[in-house]
């Protein structure tokens, strides 16, 4: 095993639990991880690769937003990161270990049964993606998504009101190079990085009933569930704003300045990450 284990996680994330962050420095002290310590952010710096020794075992415990921080200011390390479930759709932990939680995952590695890899991710000119893309016309989506962070029915259904309500009137956000889905585009579109490129899910609200049951989708913190497309998978495309403004763009949750057209290309992840199943 490594000499130490450190853990990064954030202080200031809804789901942090003080009482879970002993447990895991605990467990990993009891597996034989070595000396423990904590990244705790934004109270501390993201760790960079001068911060850290190559065999040290470095862990993120923590939402999509701060795992894509630390991941992509680990480029060049020539240690490998632990990627555990500690936000709330925990989507690259899944893909690197299944819907096992932390415990599991520790003690796989304990056990010797994981390995490095570099899987796909998502890149764009305004950064990269590990869990995935989220797009839609202007910036309403940012805050429907936010609601949903900090699990504000009523933000989200006031949101949700207001951003299909603008993207019903004619914005919505269509996909070129290659050309998929529906040539007027649609008001929320998802990407998704597998070791087979990338995934799309186009979500839609073509009449009052699918409004509807997309709005419910959407309180219930289940859109993935509403009216929806799926495409790919693709190793490129261009999303294109159909009213020539800036795209709301969310990279792994958090909102990044973007133009009316942006490209997403598949690359492989520049630091190696430890994986206890197969890549997907």
């Amino acid at each position: 095993m490594s000499r130490s284990f450190t853990l990064v996680v954030n202080c200031r994330s809804g789901s942090y639990d003080r009482d879970v962050i002993d447990a895991i420095l605990a467990s990993a002290s009891e597996l034989g991880c070595g000396e423990t310590r904590e990244i705790r952010i934004p109270e501390d710096d993201c760790p960079s690769p001068e911060d850290l020794e190559t065999d040290e075992m470095l862990a993120v415990f923590a939402g999509d937003g701060t795992v894509n921080a630390t991941i992509s200011g680990l480029y060049g390390w020539d240690g490998a990161i632990l990627i555990l479930p500690g936000g709330t759709m925990n989507l690259l932990s899944k893909r690197l270990h299944g819907d096992v939680d932390w415990q599991t995952i520790l003690e796989r590695v304990s056990r010797g049964d994981a390995q490095r890899t570099r899987p796909n991710i998502v890149r764009t000119a305004c950064g990269d993606a590990f869990a995935g893309v989220m797009a839609g016309p202007g910036t309403s989506w940012n805050e429907v998504r936010e609601a949903m962070r900090d699990i504000d029915v009523a933000g989200v259904a006031s949101g949700t009101l207001t951003a299909f309500g603008e993207t019903t009137g004619g914005a919505r956000i269509a996909i070129e190079n290659p050309e998929v889905g529906r040539r007027e585009g649609y008001p929320m579109i998802e990407v998704f990085p597998s070791d087979k490129g990338m995934h799309l899910q186009c979500y839609h609200a073509d009449d009052a009933g699918e409004f509807l049951v997309q709005l419910g989708a959407l309180v219930t913190r289940d859109f993935r569930n509403g009216p929806h497309d799926k495409y790919g998978p693709v190793e490129t495309l261009e999303f294109v704003a159909n009213d020539g403004e800036p795209i709301g763009l969310m990279l792994d949750g958090e909102p990044v300045p973007a133009g009316p057209r942006e490209e997403l290309t598949v690359a492989p992840c520049e630091v190696d990450l430890l994986a206890t199943v197969s890549n997907g």
